[in-house]
């Protein structure tokens, strides 16, 4: 790790709970090899009027930027000064600039959703069915990342059918041509079974008793399955495997959404923060809380 000194400038996380983050070693790793003066540090808030106390402190002390995680990405969009494009439309923001004392409000978990897809299933969205489980923030990121890639369609599928209408709403004036729908969990399975890509984007999973949001029976060979839940098989990724199809936890997407951050605050068009460097970082960190039983 760096050397801490008078010149040090700050970065974080702000979230709740985060005793299990991985970032804070993802982050201090990449910045150590790019010889980059900063620290990066878990910021403990419990509730939207602690995050607001913490977010105007910010504004006062030399951060570079931070990261904004559950449950407060929708609640932030709030308190930028500038939120771009990406984020307005996810409805949420996970990462934030400070520049000459504003903040400026990104949504990186798009971009990360995208280049993991990529990376580390050969999937490109352009012209496939998708189906994302959820309406949150998280399904809003991947929403927005899959459309600006012309996904041909893209499917919500929510519990609260009015809570994927409402983000449906809230696009549907920049979606050209992708083909949008809202459908009941309920009422999925056709739509599953004809899917592309499956996204889980809702917090089902996290915990060990966790089923899966989907029926598993619903997926099949040919098909790609993204959960953004890491750290832990998830009842839809081992079930999904069975099923023959490609299922994948969202470590890669943690990662490429973190390193864009990195890219953002350093703004180096020629530096690239390596995205293997903090893989190794978060993998290590992911046993060393396994060791520990945490």
């Amino acid at each position: 790790m760096q050397p801490i000194s008078g010149t040090t400038r700050l970065a974080g996380v702000i979230g709740h709970p985060l005793a299990h983050s991985l970032s804070p070693a993802m982050h201090n790793a990449v910045y150590e090899e790019l010889g980059l003066d900063w620290v990066y540090v878990p910021l403990h808030v419990k509730d939207e009027i602690g995050l607001r106390r913490v977010v105007a402190a910010i504004q006062s002390l030399p951060f570079m930027g931070f990261n904004v995680t559950m449950p407060f990405k929708q609640a932030m969009l709030e308190l930028c000064d500038e939120v771009a494009m990406a984020a307005s439309m996810a409805g949420a923001v996970n990462t934030v600039h400070c520049v000459d004392g504003r903040l400026v409000g990104y949504n990186t978990d798009g971009r990360g959703l995208l280049e993991a897809l990529k990376d580390e299933a050969g999937f490109e969205p352009a012209g496939k069915d998708v189906v994302i489980c959820g309406a949150g923030g998280a399904a809003g990121a991947a929403l927005v990342g899959l459309m600006l890639a012309q996904a041909a369609s893209i499917t919500i599928v929510n519990r609260n059918i009015d809570g994927a209408e409402e983000l449906l709403d809230r696009v549907r004036p920049h979606m050209n041509a992708v083909r949008v729908q809202a459908v009941s969990a309920m009422a999925a399975e056709e739509t599953v079974r004809a899917a592309d890509l499956l996204v889980n984007a809702t917090p089902v999973g996290m915990r060990p008793d966790d089923d899966s949001p989907i029926p598993v029976q619903w997926v099949g060979p040919g098909q790609v399955v993204y959960d953004m839940i890491y750290g832990r098989t998830t009842a839809l990724v081992s079930g999904a495997r069975a099923q023959g199809a490609l299922a994948l936890d969202g470590l890669g997407m943690l990662v490429a959404q973190g390193a864009t951050a990195v890219d953002i605050w350093n703004e180096s068009k020629q530096v690239r923060a390596s995205r293997a460097t903090m893989r190794a970082a978060a993998e290590a960190q992911l046993t060393a809380h396994e060791q520990d039983g945490r």
